[in-house]
C-alpha cells in the first residue's frame, strides 16, 4: 500500500505597497502597516533602506521560525534578540553575505538549541532564499532564562 502523496499547495503571495511623498519621503505598506523608507539617492537617510529592510525580514524570519519550533518542538524559550549583518559589493552590485547573532533566553539543554538552530537554517523561507545567492551564517547562543517574581 503506498501513501498519498503530500498535497503541493500554491505558493503564498505576499503583497506590499510603495509610494513616494513629494518630498523625497516614501513608505511601504505591509500587512496595514506603514513603514517610512529612505529612497533618497546620496543625501541623509530618514529611515531605513531597502537593505535595512531586507536584513530585517531575515532577522524577522529568524524570530518567526525560533516561534515555530516552540510550537513544533516544544522549545521553551522566554525571548530572544538578533542582530543581523548584511555586506554588499558594488561590482558587480549583490549582496555577498547575510550574517546573524541569536541570543535566547532558554534552559533547554545544548542539544535542543542545536536543534532549533538547524530549524532555523533548514526551514526558514527568507534564509533559504538568501542562502541560494549568497552566504548565510550565524550563531544561536542560549542564556539562562530569567527569574519571575
Amino acid at each position: 500500500m503506498t501513501q498519498n502523496p503530500r498535497p503541493v499547495q500554491a505558493p503564498l503571495e505576499y503583497r506590499v505597497s510603495a509610494a513616494t511623498m513629494g518630498n523625497g519621503g516614501a513608505q511601504v505598506t505591509a500587512a496595514g502597516a506603514a513603514i517610512p523608507v529612505d529612497v533618497t539617492w546620496g543625501g541623509a537617510p530618514d529611515g531605513p533602506g531597502p537593505a535595512e529592510l531586507l536584513a530585517a525580514a531575515l532577522a524577522a524570519r529568524l524570530l518567526r521560525n525560533l516561534s515555530r519550533c516552540g510550537e513544533l518542538i516544544d522549545f521553551r524559550y522566554d525571548g530572544a534578540e538578533v542582530d543581523v549583518v548584511a555586506r554588499r559589493q558594488d561590482s558587480p552590485p549583490r549582496f555577498v553575505e547575510f550574517t546573524y547573532a541569536l541570543r535566547v533566553s532558554t534552559d533547554e539543554p545544548e542539544h535542543r538549541v542545536n536543534l532549533a538552530h538547524t530549524n532555523l537554517r533548514k526551514f526558514g523561507t527568507v534564509f533559504n532564499t538568501l542562502a541560494a545567492v549568497c552566504e548565510v551564517h550565524g550563531t544561536l547562543e542560549a542564556f539562562p532564562r530569567m527569574e519571575h517574581d
